[in-house]
Parts: structure tokens; sequence; C-alpha cells
């Protein structure tokens, strides 16, 4: 593939942020929903909200991937760390680095503002990702659990 390019979404990129957004809530299995997909962006756009966003683009421009992250306030060692919420890479350009180079942008977010880790979850029968996440990342101790409210 060649080289990609890094960046913060710009309003015109909504369309292919919104392609690459579905296509990540379609791979879980989550239905088409035009309100979320709105909600998530509006969040990407505003700099109060904690949720941000990095696009990862071709040279022709084309979208290949997007991350989502925030800051993560570490109460226990009065610390921030990163939170990546979302991971996503076009299926045709899985396996080129653009998995790398989006962890590697939001890795260096992370150095810049101190964060002192990132940290991520996937599915446990999400094998094509974890075996990328396992070349990349320590897997950690922890397991998660949910109250649905």
């Amino acid at each position: 593939m060649a080289e990609i390019t890094i960046g913060s979404p710009r309003e015109e990129d909504k369309h292919a942020w919104r392609e690459l957004y579905e296509g990540y809530r379609r791979f879980y299995k989550m239905p088409e929903n035009p309100q979320v997909a709105e909600t998530v962006w509006q969040w990407i756009l505003d700099p109060s909200h904690a949720t941000e966003c990095l696009l990862a683009r071709e040279p022709t421009g084309r979208m290949v991937g997007l991350a989502h992250f925030r800051d993560l306030p570490r109460p226990l060692s009065a610390t921030t760390a990163g939170f990546l919420d979302d991971l996503f890479v076009t299926p045709d350009a899985r396996g080129a680095g653009v998995a790398d180079a989006l962890i590697a942008a939001v890795s260096d977010i992370g150095r810049e503002r101190g964060w002192s880790w990132l940290r991520w979850f996937t599915a446990e029968d999400n094998y094509r990702a974890r075996a990328f996440y396992d070349r990349v990342a320590d897997l950690s101790q922890w397991k998660t659990y949910q109250i649905d409210l």
C-alpha cells in the first residue's frame, strides 16, 4: 500500500468518516443508526468533548482507517492515561500498516500529553485484531466487567 497519512478529521470528512464508522459498527453487528453516527461525529468536532479521532488517508485522499480515543484519568496513580475506544481499518487495507500508523499516532499524542499508558480492549473472538495487538502491545492482567444501566 502507498504511504498513508494520519490526521484529525475536518468537517468535509463527514461522509468518508461515516462509511468507516458504519463499517466498524457492522463488524460488531450493530445496526445502522444515523442518530448514533451523528452524535459521535458531533463529539469528534467538539473540542470540549473527550472523544477525539484520527483518520488514515491514502495519497489519493481515500480514508482507510479511523481511531477514536480519549484521555482517561487514573485516580489510583494521579496520572492520565489514554483509552482507545475504536480502531477500524477497511478490509482491503488490512495488513498494510494502517493500524500500526494509527496506533503509533495515538501513542505519540499520549507521549506529548504525558499519558502513563494507552489501553484498549477487543472482543475475545476478534482473532485477527488480537494477533495485531499481541504484536504491538502487552496483554494486561485486567478482566472487564460491565453493568448495563
